[in-house]
């Protein structure tokens, strides 16, 4: 078992290769899709090719819906109205199902697992994904490293 590992990554500006160059890079086990919807128009990021990408470098694929932003949260985001999306993510963290996945999350990172979240923006600081990381690092004692695919 290694230690612990906790990363996290946004795909936008970056193409496929150069997000799976990144997690192998890493080291990442586990790559999780904290998405709501594990679609994209982006070559490569749809949740069935994703999947498959990760794995021809040896990284397992978990998409965790329930950890993802709600519609309302990813329009926010997308007008720039980050406070908001916060706030709507927040309430949505409330919610059993994000409640529960984000403890099958915590149980994989404290397993040992090198686990990566994946979301859209390039940015960690305007993703809900630093919100999860920051989550999951009250509960594990766990270094963050945000990690940045080379852009197109």
């Amino acid at each position: 078992m290694s230690d612990p590992a906790l990363f996290t990554i946004g795909y936008e500006q970056a193409s496929s290769s150069a997000v799976l160059d990144e997690l192998a890079q890493a080291g990442v086990e586990l790559l999780v899709d904290v998405r709501a919807v594990a679609a994209s128009r982006r070559a490569g990021f749809s949740k069935t090719l994703l999947a498959a990408g990760v794995a021809e470098r040896g990284i397992g694929y978990l998409h965790l819906r329930g950890l993802g932003t709600p519609a309302e949260g990813r329009q926010a985001a997308r007008s720039g109205q980050h406070a908001t999306m916060q706030r709507i993510f927040a309430e949505h963290m409330r919610t059993p199902t994000a409640r529960e996945q984000l403890d099958e999350l915590v149980g994989l990172v404290e397993a040992g697992r090198r686990v990566c979240l994946l979301c859209f923006e390039r940015h960690p600081e305007h993703c809900h994904r630093l919100i999860v990381a920051n989550l999951v690092c009250e509960r594990v004692e766990v270094p963050v490293t945000h990690l940045m695919a080379a852009p197109l």
